[in-house]
């Protein structure tokens, strides 16, 4: 059987789907399992051994240009790619449903119109599945998956995942100590509203007797860092990172610290400790707990359909509560 995955963006949420590999190959080896994705995620996916191909598109570099021509050769390349028995759309989104229609196959799947934001994407498939948009992201991906091959997932085994993130890189040149802990910490977010305030980080860095990393990813971010740097003590910035020397630290460091943005769930992925912090976005749905990753959200009442960007309330989770989930975590 082969099949196609269709989930090009964003990297939090591609690294959400890509738990389902091992499970579809713990039900059945002999699938074989293409993906594709948007050119600038390929780092998360092209060492995973669980792939056998992944397809690069690049819709978004053609938005970004406002080129029809450029959007239309993008497209053009799906519809060359050899038959698939199964396509799976797990992002629910327009322009994953059209990639997924224009893939040739005996089936394409996704999410009904109940299930999705955007609801025109539905009409794109020749079979949906319903689940609840508000349900749990881990939960609705393994649903839709169970569904799509016959299979019966047990969750409890989530705890036991294996890391499926992988690095081509072997050195890692940031300075983490051998002595004391290493913790990672990521000011920066998709959106302001999602960032935990600098004030508040600088306070943990000052509280907890460890090495600080700072990793960043635009100039806004840059300057956050740069802040809680020069108010702590203990702390290292990064040069910016790509994707393959980002996964290498992360699975070096010994607890990540950040809001719900696709490096906090990159630490998940690996196994490593993390505390994700949640605001304006929706913790119960956003993220998976395990006995090593913890989830702390504000007491904001939060619709995970229609995100309140003007909703600031991360910046009352206390300092006090993510120190006791770091004490516990590093412990």
């Amino acid at each position: 059987m082969r099949i196609a995955i269709v989930k090009l963006s964003a990297l939090g949420d591609i690294v959400h789907a890509m738990v389902v590999l091992q499970f579809i190959k713990k039900f059945n080896k002999e699938i074989s399992i293409d993906w594709i994705v948007d050119e600038s995620y390929k780092d998360l996916l092209e060492l995973n051994p669980d792939i056998n191909k992944v397809h690069l598109i690049n819709i978004k570099q053609a938005k970004k240009n406002k080129s029809l021509l450029a959007l239309y050769r993008e497209f053009k390349k799906v519809r060359k790619l050899s038959p698939y028995d199964l396509v799976i759309d797990m992002q629910g989104l327009l322009k994953s449903a059209i990639v997924s229609r224009l893939i040739s196959s005996s089936i394409t799947l996704g999410f009904d119109k109940f299930s999705v934001r955007e609801r025109f994407a539905s009409i794109f498939y020749d079979k949906t599945f319903q689940c609840p948009y508000e349900k749990n992201i881990i939960e609705r991906n393994l649903a839709l998956i169970e569904y799509a091959i016959g299979a019966s997932f047990n969750l409890k085994l989530i705890d036991y995942k294996v890391p499926f993130l992988y690095s081509s890189k072997k050195k890692l040149n940031i300075p983490l100590s051998e002595s004391k802990k290493n913790i990672l910490i990521i000011p920066g977010a998709s959106h302001v509203s999602k960032r935990y305030p600098v004030s508040k980080f600088v306070k943990l860095t000052k509280l907890i007797d460890a090495i600080f990393v700072v990793v960043w990813g635009s100039e806004d971010e840059e300057i956050l860092a740069k802040k809680i740097k020069e108010n702590s003590h203990n702390v290292y910035i990064c040069d910016k990172l790509q994707l393959d020397s980002l996964i290498l630290l992360i699975s070096r460091v010994d607890l990540v610290i950040g809001p719900d943005t696709g490096p906090t769930h990159m630490a998940w992925s690996l196994n490593i400790p993390s505390i994700t912090l949640f605001g304006s976005t929706p913790g119960y749905r956003n993220a998976f707990e395990t006995s090593n990753n913890r989830i702390i959200e504000s007491d904001s009442k939060v619709n995970p359909i229609k995100i309140d960007k003007g909703d600031y309330s991360i910046k009352n989770i206390d300092v006090q509560e993510v120190l006791s989930a770091a004490e516990e975590l590093l412990g």
